[in-house]
């Protein structure tokens, strides 16, 4: 009898183990370009729906004139705003969110727009006269959609809410590429704002991680955690963070085609926000390719990467607090005098 007591208590751990690794399997279904603007590099799109009730867009762009290679992103960039009364857009272009100021707050560059208690934030990174080596994040705050941007309170007058660790003991004190790419919770009462570093390999080489900085209020401080999240194994790039069902997901690209090609993208779970291991951790989106098929791509024009499309930048639309689109940027481009663009994807979980 015990034996058999034993053999359905394994099978009902076998179920629920089996069902706990498809809840956080992620259905993709492509639904075509989002935002995009004529002569302009439009890199990533960060969605949110307004008390008006439309979806508005916070995307990286500068000219393709000016910079045909690309590297406008951290020379000439500045924060666009885009408005559809729809998810899957069209979208129309409203103006500049946030500008390209002086050497000092030089491009900002790929921003991730919340709304946190009754309050919109928009953080985004900015650097130091074309230097990657100063790359910093900065968060403004709002109580609305107007682009009236004012500095978060617990960071510095410019707004600047995190810089590289100076603290030897913290895990990106090594960073060559000082702090970038956020992306902000809350969970558990706590704020956290997750950030990507270049952190020094052992023997040699560089990796890129992320971590994690927690604050008690949403305009900080942040104060940085000791170790990173993520794993040296598995590299990644631009990792949204999102709650949902008591866990902390992210979704990012696969960086090194740890699961698939470095087109694609990975999903990660985390129990406590603090630790996304490698073995919890899936294939979450494909390369355009795979949804547009080849002969859609064959006459595109290239500004990133291979002409199979890259897939970047991931940010996450919610609708009645649920998942539903993922925004994804890409650097291949089928439309004459257009830069890179964004395009949507319908997503729900299983």
């Amino acid at each position: 009898m015990m034996r058999i007591e034993k053999l359905l208590l394994s099978t009902v751990l076998f179920v629920m183990s089996t069902y706990s690794m498809q809840a956080q399997s992620m259905k993709v279904e492509y639904l075509g370009d989002a935002a995009q603007q004529k002569g302009m590099h439009v890199w990533g799109s960060s969605p949110i729906k307004g008390e008006d009730g439309k979806i508005h867009l916070y995307a990286a762009q500068w000219p393709t004139a000016t910079q045909p290679d690309f590297n406008g992103w951290y020379k000439d960039c500045e924060i666009g705003h885009y408005v559809s009364d729809r998810p899957e857009g069209p979208f129309e272009y409203v103006g500049v969110a946030v500008k390209d100021k002086d050497g000092l707050f030089n491009s900002p560059h790929n921003p991730t727009i919340s709304h946190i208690d009754g309050q919109y934030q928009l953080c985004f990174i900015v650097n130091e006269n074309d230097d990657l080596k100063t790359q910093r994040i900065v968060m403004y705050v709002a109580d609305n959609l107007d682009d009236t941007w004012r500095p978060a309170k617990g960071g510095e007058p410019d707004g600047t809410i995190l810089r590289q660790a100076k603290d030897s003991t913290v895990w990106n004190y090594t960073a060559r590429l000082g702090v970038s790419n956020p992306s902000l919770i809350k969970y558990n009462g706590k704020y956290l704002l997750y950030h990507k570093s270049v952190v020094r390999k052992e023997p040699k080489g560089y990796v890129y991680s992320y971590g994690v900085v927690v604050a008690d209020a949403v305009e900080g401080p942040y104060i940085h955690q000791p170790t990173r999240v993520t794993e040296e194994a598995m590299p990644l790039e631009d990792a949204y963070a999102f709650t949902m069902k008591d866990s902390v997901y992210m979704i990012s690209r696969d960086f090194r085609a740890s699961l698939g090609n470095s087109g694609g993208g990975l999903l990660w779970k985390s129990g406590d926000g603090f630790s996304f291991p490698a073995e919890k951790t899936e294939r979450a989106y494909e390369d355009l390719q795979h949804y547009v098929g080849e002969a859609y791509l064959k006459e595109a024009v290239s500004y990133r990467g291979k002409k199979d499309g890259h897939l970047e930048r991931a940010q996450i639309l919610f609708i009645d607090e649920k998942p539903a689109y993922l925004y994804l940027a890409t650097g291949v481009q089928t439309k004459p005098g257009y830069g890179s663009s964004s395009h949507v994807f319908k997503i729900s979980f299983e």
